[in-house]
């Protein structure tokens, strides 16, 4: 058995995107991902799912690719999130988002 299946395995929107993954997704694609790289699969709902994968010590993050993932990982630098914690969902803003913009909801 590979030391990756006992992972834990978590899937990751751009919402709850934290430094610490888009730190590890911009250093494992620094020249940004492409097709090879994205993974699909079909959620609870039966909905296609596209991700790419990022792995640390003990989990396996699939980030759901969106445009919004591509221009924050385009203009990633470490110095914008040095004032936050590194599991801290708040700090990765949407690139597209201003003030009077309505925010995506999840449907849960």
């Amino acid at each position: 058995m590979k030391k990756t299946d006992n992972l834990k395995r978590v899937i990751v929107d751009f919402k709850k995107l934290t430094p610490e993954i888009l730190k590890l997704l911009v250093e494992k694609y620094p020249d940004g991902y492409d097709e090879d790289h994205i993974i699909e699969f079909r959620n609870a709902k039966n909905e296609l799912i596209e991700a790419v994968e990022v792995t640390t010590e003990d989990t396996k993050y699939l980030v759901k690719v969106s445009t919004k993932l591509v221009k924050t990982m385009e203009n990633y630098d470490e110095d914008d999130y040095e004032d936050f914690e590194d599991d801290d969902a708040e700090a990765v803003q949407d690139p597209e988002s201003e003030p009077s913009e309505e925010q995506d909801h999840d449907d849960f």
